[in-house]
């Protein structure tokens, strides 16, 4: 029998497929016009999510295992995730899932971590990449490999870029789940209204300022290009020449002592990002972190390309279906004197914490294995554009010749694919991460507003990231 849950689901599902017969019959002819019915429809959507949202809990079933599930997704990945929840809960009956949004990925390890010092903490946190080794160092957590045996989650599986970044010390103290890393989104209308041939985007630094140089004076575009000011691109940045955020090979074969904010690799990156600034070329909202600023720079034309997450494929394709231009998708620009590396692993992986009855623990380890299946991958990765982090999943997926028919996806899948394996793309693992990545965001800050010159901003931002790993190596008696 369906619990109110699934019910509510059901009519959820049902009301969105008529919202876009009832679109699809409206529309007509009358393309320009169709911005407004899906203003309406999306309006419509959020009143009947929330009827979801506040409808009863359902029903416990007796005698299951109730395991509490921590995530940094709200929006539509809140919903994607609540419907794979309910499947899970609906086909073991005896293990009851309890999934809550707990806000950011920094407010979400921050509440694990208060929640467990208060004796509460909930079985599996979402904890985003950066905040891998805090998490190690919290000892809150069981590494998820004590628990499962290989045989269950298939560690071999897991394709090589991932597994690089979430292998600590030869385990897996967590399960990877959403994988991302940065792409260039482009427009290909506005490269033909440019006069550039829209299958070459620009690959090197280089060959983005004389496209963008091409774009803008042309008038087909008033910026060229956009993303948010995030220290995210700037570690992407360093890892594809190939060079080290942290000493100690990243903070990989000794914890890291100390921040290279000014190598040549990093003043490489800071110097072509001021030029594209100052040139006009490069246009952010003006805060820090501000991805929907950048999105919305994007998505309305006022800028030709985009570099943001593959996690956004779904979400870019329909952007451009909703307004109207042909999207392409391509690699990661990089400085074109340097040989390209690659990129590290974005996102997130799932951590158990200790400390539960070891019937909790076991189910909760039961749900991470079912949650990452090969099934449950490409479900993930279609529905959201995280990349499938399985080889078995990615064969599947061939089968299906899902990449062909959707080429948006192959841009991001292969560039991972390509990536070589090495310290450098491998990630550096940095107790004080997130507070560091504030750092680099108010050096580049600073450096775009004439504040402070390259070298002047990168010296001082090492010297507070050097403190900052200082300070927290001491806290924890390193």
């Amino acid at each position: 029998m369906l619990n109110r849950r699934r019910y509510m689901w059901s009519v959820l599902f049902a009301t969105l497929v008529m919202l876009a017969l009832l679109a699809a019959c409206a529309g007509g002819q009358q393309q320009p016009q169709e911005a407004q019915p899906q203003v309406v429809e999306v309006t419509r959507i959020v009143e009947v999510t929330r009827v979801v949202e506040q409808a009863p809990e359902e029903q416990i079933p007796e005698g299951a295992t109730v395991i509490e599930f921590w995530h940094a997704f709200g929006g539509g990945r809140k919903l994607f995730i609540q419907r794979m929840v309910d499947d899970f809960n609906y086909t073991h009956p005896g293990i009851y899932v309890r999934a809550e949004y707990k806000g950011s990925y920094r407010d979400t390890l921050n509440a694990a971590i208060l929640a467990a010092q208060q004796g509460n903490p909930p079985h599996i946190v979402q904890i985003f990449e950066v905040g891998s080794q805090l998490a190690l160092d919290s000892g809150i957590f069981v590494p998820f490999a004590d628990l499962a045996k290989p045989e269950e989650y298939q560690p071999d599986d897991l394709i090589e870029g991932v597994a690089n970044y979430y292998n600590f010390a030869g385990k897996f103290y967590s399960m990877p789940w959403n994988s991302s890393n940065p792409i260039l989104y482009y427009n290909k209308d506005i490269f033909r209204a440019a006069g550039l041939d829209p299958e070459k985007p620009p690959r090197t630094f280089e060959e983005m300022l004389d496209v963008c140089e091409q774009i803008v004076s042309s008038g087909a575009a008033k910026n060229c290009v956009t993303w948010p000011l995030h220290s995210w691109f700037f570690e992407q940045w360093m890892a594809v020449q190939g060079a080290m955020l942290a000493n100690n090979g990243n903070g990989r074969d000794a914890r890291a002592t100390e921040v290279l904010l000014t190598s040549d690799a990093a003043k490489r990156i800071v110097s072509w990002w001021k030029e594209m600034y100052d040139k006009g070329y490069y246009a952010y909202s003006g805060k820090l972190e501000d991805w929907d600023g950048s999105d919305a720079i994007f998505v309305s034309g006022q800028a030709a390309m985009e570099i943001t997450s593959t996690s956004d494929v779904v979400q870019r394709q329909r952007d451009a279906v909703a307004n109207g231009f042909e999207l392409g998708t391509s690699y990661l620009p990089y400085p074109g004197d340097q040989e390209w590396q690659g990129v590290v692993v974005g996102g997130a992986s799932l951590w158990l914490t200790k400390d539960h009855p070891p019937e909790e623990l076991q189910a909760a380890k039961d749900f991470i294995v079912w949650f990452t299946n090969t099934e449950n991958a490409i479900r993930w990765h279609k529905g959201t554009g995280y990349f499938p982090i399985r080889k078995s999943a990615v064969e599947v997926l061939r089968q299906q010749r899902w990449f062909e028919t959707n080429p948006a996806y192959r841009a991001a899948f292969d560039q991972l694919l390509q990536t070589k394996a090495n310290r450098a793309t491998q990630g550096a693992l940095m107790g004080p991460f997130p507070e560091i990545r504030t750092i680099i965001e108010q050096a580049v800050e600073k450096v775009l507003a004439g504040e402070a010159s390259v070298d002047d901003a990168l010296a001082e931002a090492k010297q507070k990231a050097d403190r900052a790993l200082e300070e927290y190596n001491k806290s924890i008696g390193q």
